[in-house]
């Protein structure tokens, strides 16, 4: 099932999780990197993501994107299953603030390792962020590109101190 040379795949416990991962997706895609993307549950589809994980190197992807709420179990049961880097974005949906899902996400027993991103917006952009760095490591178009992101972003903070400093 090769996913037409996405290299990185956003997968979610839910389709309501969407309106947080979508900002995922846009960060990626902000880079020329278009991700696949699915809905599949650790707990209600545990066959669909033990297919997905197991075939994810053999259709191409490079990097997998794994956003779930409340027990958070899907980045994890992913990473049991694959050798690639796999990167949990808690979100919310049980306890207040997503705390259930980012424990779930971050302690994961030795040898199962998952890239931990913040609960929610934040994590998912960051999610992208961080798996353009680990593509770029072998992709020197996407190494430039980030380069220029990271000094886009300085530039952005002198021109708000600028405009602060001009404010007093």
């Amino acid at each position: 099932m090769l996913m037409s040379g996405k290299r990185v795949a956003i997968v979610m416990g839910s389709d309501s999780d969407w309106g947080v991962m979508s900002a995922c997706a846009e960060q990626l895609k902000a880079f020329g990197v278009e991700a696949h993307v699915e809905v599949m549950s650790a707990h209600r589809s545990p066959a669909r993501v033990h297919e997905f994980s197991s075939s994810a190197e053999k259709d191409g992807f490079e990097v997998i994107i794994a956003a779930a709420g409340m027990s958070a179990a899907l980045a994890g049961t992913i990473a049991a299953q694959t050798v690639l880097p796999v990167i949990g974005v808690p979100l919310e949906g049980g306890m207040p603030g997503g705390l259930d899902a980012l424990l779930s996400t971050v302690q994961m027993p030795p040898g199962i390792p998952v890239a931990a991103m913040a609960v929610g917006g934040a994590g998912a952009k960051n999610a992208a962020l961080l798996a353009i760095q680990m593509l770029a490591v072998k992709d020197a178009g996407l190494r430039e590109a980030f380069r220029k992101f990271k000094a886009d972003q300085a530039a952005k903070v002198r021109e708000r101190n600028a405009a602060l400093q001009a404010k007093r």
